[in-house]
């Protein structure tokens, strides 16, 4: 396949030629390139990373000289679209925004799963967990990784009765990471305990013979447990049993990852309780990494709480140091996984990250009062749990005793945790000894493995495994002839020939749009008035997505979603021309060097001054801000002494502000301006712009003026425009 180019789409269909004979370019995981000090613009940076080749800057970068600083942790976007091809393209998207560790999330899960399956499942989950689905996104990605110019770590899950098989699935096709925890299948799969930890100890194994990184599975006991911020200790003792767990199957503590979840969130005071926690785990594991990741359990559909939450827990983030910094959105709250959302996660954890660079230079913890005597608090009672599961006889006994995701804070119990049958579950009495004689011709097969005399490689008695020669990994196209990516694809094949255009949220062409309106009523009535109004609109499948009280009775914010029955062709569009606005500097330089000066008024009989006061005041950011000399005259001035003032100043300019427009005065006011400036002999000396709400850069020119600005217009525009008319008339 070609690079991609930033201004052409990625092709789809261009991915699944020749895939059958692709392999990824590389294998293992990547940590950012860290700098302790690196300048950006006008800054220094001592928390950043390398900048990437090709990014989407923050908003307010426009006033940076559109810099775009890389915080030095990992940032994931956890993608759920349910179609790989719609995950690939979001991914490119989340890659230009930061993000260099992309998940894709399922919405029911290959954990369920008792084998390897082929084909398109798209109707059990969103993750990608067939070989083609895995190929072709890492294909992309190795391309959208040269595009942004660096590593992509995709990511995916090994759970499930079919750990070791996925296992080797994930390595032989480049994923970088994946979610690994016996604990997560025993408690939350119900997964036989003596199979669930042989099948870890085997995927462990094969994940660190190719560099893979691991995330534990911890931090779903906070999403599970009634009241999370009860389960500190236990979740310490739980990550604790996991990195040993993998240490001890050959893993090395660098790609040992601990998923850790602030307990709580506002209205709770969470700083004071989640601070000590994320304290307190750094100082017991401090030979692993760290992959912060926001508490799903308290998220509802409000943009607006899921943001401040999120801004706080990177604030945790910041002071305690986060490898990984995951950014969840309210898709799960909204049950739509709008694309938007993938981006504002990651832009918060970039903006948040870089804001608060340097922040432990400044800002020490204080573990001699009340954070240092909490963290010991919990350490304690942590130690105190382990010590109770081996005097209970080992983690099985305690599992079945009820230890794990009890809501009571240990000590306490309340008898609500899970428990689980050693002797029972999925997978009962599937694990087997291996014979004295075992052989497996395999690389990294673990545990005791009898070679032949004379065989120094595993697989040298069959030339090769795998792992070692990617060329014999059996290809398995589509096997559903009606739910797979071909199909899909060609259902908007003809639309997308034709250049169509289709709003869409979660798949390619689906016409979704979201509407949010406010009701002067109660939420109940406001939700049901909200949908009826979509449906007048002419959107089809309506549904509220948020709905949020305002007040009781005085009224209620609702969003709603919607289909659109129809596509735009750009074709027809009437687009006018993008006028280009100089830079501020080469404005400032170029009124430096003319001393230019503007005499300006609201004329006639209007009274309106907010809108000029916008374009001049140098507090709104109007011309006044490039050294632009301004003199005001106020509102309801004569054009005639606009333009006697322009010629006692010596103005470069007249800038006249017209906001009605009944019997298009304001028509008739820019005529009088150009035609007195002529009468007076100085219009070949002097520019004229005009602006207001019904004025446009053409009704300007038509009527005498050198330009125009109507809505939405700002001081750099007028600013730009008047430096290039001057730059173009005079010649200076």
């Amino acid at each position: 396949m070609k690079e991609l180019k930033p201004n052409e789409k990625l092709s789809i269909e261009s991915l699944f030629d020749g895939l059958e004979n692709y392999h990824p370019k590389r294998s293992g995981w990547h940590w950012r390139d860290k700098k302790d000090s690196i300048k950006y613009g006008a800054f220094e940076y001592r928390e950043c990373s390398t900048p990437l080749k090709n990014s989407v800057p923050l908003p307010a970068a426009k006033y940076f000289d559109s810099i775009d600083p890389q915080p030095d942790s990992v940032i994931t976007t956890e993608i759920a679209s349910g179609r790989f091809e719609d995950d690939i393209r979001r991914m490119r998207m989340a890659a230009w925004h930061g993000a260099d560790h992309l998940m894709v999330i399922r919405t029911a899960g290959q954990s369920h799963f008792d084998g390897l399956i082929e084909g398109t499942p798209e109707g059990v989950g969103g993750v990608p967990i067939t070989r083609k689905q895995l190929r072709a996104t890492r294909r992309a990605l190795d391309l959208i990784e040269e595009e942004v110019g660096r590593p992509i770590n995709f990511h995916s899950y090994v759970s499930g009765v079919a750990g070791p098989e996925v296992a080797v699935l994930l390595a032989e096709e480049g994923v970088n990471g994946a979610h690994q925890d016996p604990q997560y299948n025993v408690l939350y799969r119900n997964i036989n305990m003596h199979r669930s930890m042989t099948d870890a100890v085997v995927a462990k194994h094969i994940m660190a013979a190719v560099g893979m990184a691991q995330i534990d599975g911890a931090h779903n006991a906070n999403a599970t447990a009634r009241e999370a911020w009860k389960v500190m200790p236990e979740l310490m003792v739980q990550h604790a049993f996991n990195c040993e767990y993998s240490k001890q199957a050959g893993m090395p503590a660098d790609k040992i990852c601990l998923s850790t979840v602030p307990p709580t969130a506002p209205p709770a005071p969470c700083m004071r309780l989640d601070l000590p926690y994320a304290v307190a785990l750094r100082q017991l594991f401090s030979d692993f990494r760290f992959r912060a990741q926001m508490n799903t359990k308290y998220m509802e559909a409000e943009t607006r709480e899921v943001t401040v939450t999120h801004s706080l827990n990177l604030l945790i983030s910041r002071l305690t140091s986060a490898d990984i910094q995951s950014t969840i959105t309210p898709d799960e709250g909204r049950n739509v996984p709008w694309h938007y959302y993938n981006i504002q996660g990651t832009n918060t954890a970039k903006q948040a990250m870089v804001g608060m660079d340097g922040l432990r230079d400044m800002v020490k913890l204080d573990m001699d009062g009340e954070l240092g005597k909490q963290v010991r608090e919990l350490k304690e009672r942590a130690c105190l749990f382990m010590e109770e599961i081996l005097e209970a006889g080992g983690y099985f006994n305690a599992v079945a005793q009820g230890f794990f995701v009890d809501s009571g804070m240990y000590p306490e119990r309340n008898g609500d945790g899970i428990a689980r049958d050693p002797n029972g579950g999925v997978g009962v009495n599937t694990t087997v000894d291996r014979d004295p004689d075992y052989m497996a011709p395999v690389c990294f097969q673990f545990g005791e493995n009898h070679l032949p005399e004379g065989v120094k490689k595993p697989c040298d008695p069959i030339d090769g495994c795998t792992l070692c020669k990617p060329e014999k990994i059996q290809w398995v196209e589509e096997l559903d002839p009606e739910d797979n990516v071909h199909k899909r694809l060609a259902e908007h094949a003809e639309e997308r020939k034709q250049g169509l255009l289709r709003p869409e949220v979660q798949w390619e062409g689906d016409g979704i749009i979201a509407i949010t309106v406010f009701f002067p009523t109660d939420v109940r009535t406001a939700e049901f008035a909200a949908i009826a109004m979509g449906e007048k609109m002419g959107l089809e499948d309506v549904e509220a997505i948020n709905r949020q009280v305002i007040h009781p009775s005085e009224g209620s914010l609702i969003e709603i979603k919607g289909r659109v029955p129809f596509a735009i062709d750009p074709k027809q569009l009437v687009i006018p021309a993008l006028v280009e606005t100089l830079s501020a500097d080469e404005i400032r330089e170029y009124v430096k060097k003319h001393n230019l000066k503007v005499v300006a008024a609201t004329v006639g009989e209007d009274e309106h001054s907010v809108g000029l006061r916008e374009i001049i005041d140098i507090k709104h950011g109007g011309v006044e801000g490039f050294g632009i000399m301004c003199e005001y005259l106020g509102t309801s001035v004569p054009v005639e002494k606009l333009v006697d003032a322009a010629i006692e100043l010596d103005a470069d300019a007249i800038f006249a502000s017209m906001i009605i427009s009944h019997a298009d005065i304001h028509r008739t006011n820019m005529r009088r301006i150009d035609q007195l400036c002529r009468e007076k002999g100085i219009r070949d000396k002097i520019l004229f712009f005009t602006g207001g709400t019904q004025v446009t850069d053409e009704i300007a020119k038509e009527e005498g003026a050198d330009g125009g600005f109507g809505r939405g217009s700002k001081g750099v525009h007028v600013a730009s425009a008047l430096v290039k008319t001057h730059r173009e008339r005079f010649g200076k």
